[in-house]
């Protein structure tokens, strides 16, 4: 049986908490930042766990994580 290979783009967004979670983090903090509020985008830097729907997908792409 050949090794498994982890997607890298993946590798590179996601991260495993203690607890075994999948951390990411927010969209929209990238550009057209004039019109969101400062509370906004203060709240877009902190980091978010993935949803359990797609846990299933993220442990199959991120094999050995």
């Amino acid at each position: 049986m050949p090794k498994m290979k982890t997607s890298r783009s993946a590798a590179k967004r996601f991260k495993l908490t203690g607890t075994g979670k999948l951390k990411r983090n927010k969209a929209y903090k990238r550009h057209i930042l004039t019109k969101k509020t400062t509370k906004n985008k203060r709240n877009l830097r902190k980091p978010a766990l993935v949803d359990s729907t797609n846990v299933k997908t993220m442990k199959k792409i991120l094999p050995y994580l």
